[in-house]
């Protein structure tokens, strides 16, 4: 790193762009964010078999299409995909499409069926499933200074340090006017959530039928975090926010934001925690019945691992809190 690059300041947006796509970026590495934080696949198969359900409803409702697609986009290194391929019958995965949406090159070893690329298909049928992708995508972080004026903050990517630069204007400012108004606020921060807002309108739009869901931990207007809520992981502990390609770097998202972004095919938008989602699609955190222990003592160690991943899954203050966002395209939301 030269001194020149020690030393300059730039958005936030630009330096997590760098930090966790450009070469050597984090989601670029070879331990891949697997090896730094745990995602709800990675807790448990029942996710893998919760979305493998998903998938079957919707099918469902697009009346057993001659061709299904399963858009998996924040692939990671495709352990959802091979995962839902395991639960699904050959009735459905011999018309199967799967399709793995990551930046990073193709892991080895990944099932041959997996169609890997950096962006959705297009004009395609079936279900687009995005866990924990949308609070990755870079934005632009702004505050509000000692007169309450709303500025973007640079930072120095070497370090972390920040610093107050350019007014925000244009699309920016009315964006922060309508989702997360700081101005007139001294040292008030927001996330620009705008480009979370095309990134899904664009992945919406890639569908021609069928239903599109992003989850992710997110917030509405009514209850916007004063601060912001920009943080660094790295091998499973929050850390401070560098933009040095050394850690993830993510920010929640404005999930009312993108739930209005206007997507040329009209559909059916709805919102529920992950705890909804999944007891709907069958994971319940119950133990097995003491009963058992006797009868079938492997059966019960079974199911109590079970119960617990599942807890893990729904959990209050965890996993379970998570938002999907939910957005049908000709096609009904598969919840009730």
């Amino acid at each position: 790193m030269t001194s020149e690059s020690v030393c300059e300041w730039i958005s936030w947006r630009e330096a997590m762009e760098r930090a966790l796509y450009g070469p050597g970026g984090f989601f670029r590495r070879a331990d891949g964010p697997a090896g730094h934080f745990r995602t709800s696949v990675h807790v448990s198969p029942l996710y893998a078999g919760a979305v493998a359900k998903l998938l079957k409803r919707v099918d469902e409702a697009l009346g057993h299409s001659e061709e299904l697609t399963f858009v998996d986009v924040g692939a990671g290194r495709g352990e959802l995909l091979a995962g839902v391929l395991a639960c699904l019958p050959h009735e459905v995965t011999a018309r199967l499409r799967p399709y793995a949406v990551e930046r990073a090159d193709r892991p080895d070893g990944l099932d041959s069926r997996i169609q890997w690329t950096d962006t959705p298909p297009q004009g395609v049928t079936g279900l687009l499933f995005a866990n924990e992708w949308l609070d990755n995508i870079p934005v632009d972080i702004a505050e509000t200074d000692e007169d309450g004026v709303e500025r973007y903050v640079l930072v120095r990517p070497s370090d972390g340090a920040e610093r107050i630069g350019a007014p925000v204007e244009g699309a920016d400012a009315a964006w922060l006017e309508r989702w997360w108004p700081i101005a007139g606020q001294p040292g008030a921060r927001a996330e620009i959530g705008r480009t979370r807002d095309e990134a899904w309108a664009r992945a919406v739009g890639s569908l021609e039928r069928g239903v599109a869901i992003v989850v992710d931990y997110a917030h509405e207007r009514a209850a916007r975090p004063p601060f912001g809520t920009l943080v660094g992981f790295r091998e499973g502990r929050q850390v401070h926010p560098v933009p040095d390609g050394s850690c993830d770097l993510t920010c929640h998202v404005a999930v009312d934001a993108c739930a209005a972004v206007p997507v040329g095919t009209p559909g059916e938008v709805m919102t529920v925690t992950q705890r909804v989602a999944l007891r709907a699609l069958g994971v319940e955190g119950r133990r097995p019945p003491l009963e058992l222990a006797a009868e079938d003592p492997a059966a019960y160690v079974r199911g109590l691992a079970a119960a617990g991943e599942a807890g893990e899954l729904l959990a209050s203050g965890g996993l379970g809190d998570f938002t999907w966002l939910v957005r049908g395209v000709g096609c009904a939301p598969p919840f009730p």
